[in-house]
């Protein structure tokens, strides 16, 4: 998967297109109308040389670190998941990239593997039955996200991005893209194991308009406002919310 940029003037017109999937398999964007441009506004990612290499040198430092101080943890988990039921310590899949590029994904193994639905469309939903009792522990935790380390290290994620989404998605019972037209704009930046959404409270389940409008709305507004103090900013936030609260499951 590709993307393309079919406008040649593309930043002139303050970066507002709306960016969604050819039938060619291509990901491309078209310019709005004005009209459009005021319901639908769409920011271009910061591409200065600065900003790329001290974010990136934050993936790097963020991930490295993380590593090395985990990897005990990753070791107990990884005998655990193998005790609570058959099937692999880690679960690959099939996730967005940066301009809509595929990657696998890499997450601890937290359902039955008889049960799971590799292409992710059906949604974990609270109480889930496919979900394993160390699994439950480490979803409530979001320790189950933290082998992403290994994508940010690739550098096919970020710390801080929007979080990266199955293909088929669905936003209140419909494709995220039909749902809202700003949908494929959110791959314009590398997708991250945390993001604006996530600290706002806008994770799990996108079955209602609101939630999932919301979200789309906090990935967008990190995109207009993205900055390393930002990054940073989410990064502390997520330590704090999701690792020590525990929202998730």
């Amino acid at each position: 998967m590709k993307y393309s940029n079919e406008v040649s003037n593309f930043s002139s017109i303050g970066g507002r297109a709306e960016i969604g999937m050819a039938g060619d398999g291509v990901l491309r964007q078209r310019v709005l109308s004005p009209s459009e441009r005021r319901h639908h506004p769409i920011h271009l990612p910061r591409n200065d040389l600065g900003y790329r290499v001290l974010s990136r040198s934050f993936d790097l430092l963020v991930g490295t670190v993380a590593l090395v101080l985990l990897l005990p943890l990753f070791a107990v988990f990884a005998v655990l998941i193998k005790l609570s039921s058959p099937g692999p310590v880690f679960f690959r899949q099939d996730r967005y990239g940066l301009n809509g590029d595929l990657f696998k994904i890499y997450k601890f193994r937290t359902m039955r593997t008889d049960q799971c639905d590799v292409s992710g469309v059906a949604q974990t939903t609270k109480n889930d039955p496919r979900v394993t009792k160390i699994g439950r522990l480490l979803r409530k935790t979001s320790f189950d996200e933290l082998p992403q380390i290994f994508n940010i290290l690739k550098g096919e994620m970020s710390v801080v991005g929007p979080r990266p989404h199955v293909p088929g998605m669905l936003a209140n019972g419909m494709l995220y893209e039909e749902f809202d037209p700003r949908y494929m704009a959110r791959h314009v930046v590398k997708p991250g194991l945390t993001g604006l959404a996530q600290v706002n409270g806008f994770r799990g389940e996108t079955s209602t308009a609101h939630a999932a409008r919301k979200r789309l709305d906090y990935d967008l507004e990190y995109i207009r406002r993205q900055s390393l103090l930002l990054d940073v900013k989410i990064t502390a936030q997520t330590f704090w919310k999701e690792f020590f609260r525990g929202s998730g499951y």
